[in-house]
């Protein structure tokens, strides 16, 4: 719609080789586009399966035509929610999860890193941090990457063992060290960015109390967070910071709060709130958006079933 904050100029489906291919991210590196995202048999692993998830690379010259460039497996292993990122160094980053399912029944996770020079040879995955970890995605700054993982149970009947989140930081991407615990109640999956004046903001979904997202922002060396609540729940909360300062966010978004109505949803946000405005063609098992912003237009990688297969879609945002 003519001037409104966000406007949908294309949108495409860009992969769909597996049963289900989702949770990616979005990146340009050296001239050309990759996207990563999890193929597997469903969007978790099912008791009796034995059928793991992988992560799938690919690339494109002109963000039309992909091609595959990687696929990264762990046997015995379930690698999801990978997310891309350069390193200080200038490699491509992915830090995904890595749960292990004996059997299709879960049995404990860890953090897995890979790094690459070219997008198509990759290291292999290498644990990081702690067994029950989730290092959910990775962001660069002043030669140092950041990130927020969490642990403990989302349930809200698990009160020995609750939902905490630990904002860290590491020099290589392997060896990571505590800043600051941020005991957010029932905080979740967590992105980080860093404004241009150095302060830095998180956007958190939550799975506990109102389930209404957070956003956080604090100043170095990042001990000291002002938190505000969103009036929108936000499955994996994504947002960048354009290149004029201003913020878009996105996540899986509940429309009128019906969990039956799940939509892959961006719109502007601040240091105090988020107002998802487009809703992307979308349905089903969907959202997780990556984000880049390219010759004046915001590329939103995101996944959807709206058309029966669960997919990987490309779309593109004029942002007024």
């Amino acid at each position: 719609m003519a001037g409104a904050p966000l406007e949908l100029v294309s949108v495409k489906r860009i992969w769909d080789e597996a049963p289900h291919s989702a949770f990616g991210d979005i990146i340009r590196f050296q001239e050309k586009w990759f996207c990563v995202f999890r193929e597997g048999q469903g969007h978790v692993v099912k008791p009796g399966q034995t059928d793991d998830g992988v992560l799938r690379v690919i690339t494109s010259a002109d963000g039309e035509t992909w091609t595959s460039a990687a696929l990264i497996v762990e046997p015995g292993i379930d690698l999801r929610d990978p997310h891309l990122s350069v390193t200080a160094g200038g490699r491509l980053m992915i830090v995904s999860g890595g749960s292990e399912y004996p059997h299709g029944v879960y049995k404990t996770r860890q953090p897995r890193v890979m790094f690459s020079s070219d997008g198509t040879r990759w290291t292999a995955p290498r644990r990081v941090l702690e067994p029950g970890h989730w290092l959910w995605r990775v962001t660069w700054h002043a030669g140092a990457a950041y990130g927020v993982s969490k642990y403990g149970s989302p349930s809200r009947e698990m009160a020995e063992n609750p939902r905490r989140q630990n904002l860290v930081s590491s020099n290589d991407g392997i060896h990571w060290n505590l800043v600051q615990e941020l005991k957010v109640p029932g905080g979740d999956e967590t992105t980080a960015r860093f404004l241009p004046d150095g302060r830095m903001a998180l956007f958190m979904r939550r799975s506990s109390e109102d389930d209404l997202a957070m956003i956080g922002v604090s100043k170095p060396p990042y001990k000291q967070w002002e938190w505000s609540k969103t009036k929108y729940f936000t499955g994996g909360p994504n947002f960048f910071v354009l290149p004029d300062g201003r913020m878009v966010g996105g996540g899986r978004l509940f429309v009128d709060g019906d969990r039956g109505k799940p939509k892959a949803a961006i719109g502007m946000m601040d240091l105090h709130s988020y107002t998802p405005s487009l809703i992307l063609p979308s349905g089903g098992d969907t959202s997780y958006p990556g984000f880049a912003f390219h010759d004046g237009l915001l590329w939103v990688m995101y996944y959807s079933s709206h058309e029966a297969k669960t997919a990987i879609y490309l779309a593109k945002v004029k942002v007024n």
